[in-house]
């Protein structure tokens, strides 16, 4: 796209670019509880890679023998393991038509595209290559993870812009299967969505087994609580459909609140079943304070 094509994501007076430094001060703490392994899943080894073999030594421990290569060389072989030293960040940003709303002074994309640039920031500050995929009702933007603060500042670029024509629907599923094939070793993949979107389950499961994936939910009270308001035309961006609802009527607001906290189930369902951890950001929420809650928590555990 042409540079007229695309509008700031935040007014001037608050953009993202203008508050660069802030948001780096900002993720500090957050880099701080990601860092050191702070983010390792048990299921895949305490913070260690395969780097090879070598001859069996008598005290080596029996468990680390590769049976492959023994067999093959008639001797017994044993695997080498090396800590890491860096972790790779991968984030997947959802910006299409439902991300644009929010009932209070932000939407769920800006809350959202705040959270990215913070996890952007804390890459950055521990020295760890740092990648994005932006995407509506197609891939709009891809960047293979990076080190370095020119690299940060072309990711905060990008996330703080979006285009003036939004495609309708989300390709989270083609999102999920790009950061597959890019990703050439373990990544702590963050995707931020409202997850109002059909059979990515199966890409989320395939992503989940080579990677560690936080599956971020960008939410808002009007989920689950509508105000009562009078009749109210409903339009639906991604389908047209358009509809009059009875806010202020009692089994209008129960059946909303019941299809609100049934999507909040199945999502964590999905997640649990899948070795993805769920998280939820709400549109009135301050992202320093949930992403650093977050990894702080992981990091005891």
């Amino acid at each position: 796209m042409e540079r007229d094509e695309y509008v700031p994501l935040f007014e001037d007076s608050s953009n993202l670019v203008s508050r660069a430094s802030l948001l780096r001060l900002s993720a500090k703490s957050i880099a701080t509880s990601m860092q050191s392994g702070a983010f390792r899943s048990l299921r895949r080894g305490q913070g260690i890679e395969f780097s090879g073999v070598r001859e069996y030594f008598i005290g080596d421990d029996v468990r680390t023998i590769d049976w492959n290569v023994t067999a093959r060389m008639n001797k017994p072989y044993v695997k080498i393991f090396d800590e890491e030293k860096e972790m790779v960040v991968f984030v997947l940003l959802d910006r299409s038509l439902s991300m644009e709303l929010g009932s209070g002074k932000k939407s769920r994309l800006q809350v959202a595209s705040e959270a990215a640039c913070l996890l952007t920031f804390a890459a950055e500050q521990n020295a760890s290559p740092v990648g994005l995929i932006l995407f509506d009702g197609e891939l709009q933007f891809i960047s293979e993870p990076k080190t370095g603060k020119d690299n940060a500042m072309l990711l905060l670029q990008q996330l703080n812009r979006i285009p003036k024509k939004i495609k309708a629907g989300s390709v989270l599923t083609n999102a999920l299967r790009g950061a597959e094939k890019i990703l050439k070793k373990r990544s702590l993949v963050v995707i931020l969505s409202d997850f109002r979107c059909a059979f990515y389950e199966d890409a989320l499961a395939s992503l989940a087994i080579k990677h560690d994936v936080v599956a971020v939910n960008l939410s808002d009270s009007i989920d689950t609580d509508f105000p009562s308001v009078g009749m109210l035309p409903f339009y639906d961006p991604e389908t047209k459909v358009f509809e009059m609802y009875p806010t202020e009527n009692e089994s209008f607001k129960k059946e909303w609140k019941i299809a609100g906290q049934k999507r909040i189930e199945k999502f964590v369902s999905v997640c649990n079943k899948r070795g993805v951890s769920p998280l939820f950001l709400s549109t009135k929420d301050d992202p320093v304070f949930v992403l650093n809650k977050f990894f702080s928590s992981r990091r005891r555990g």
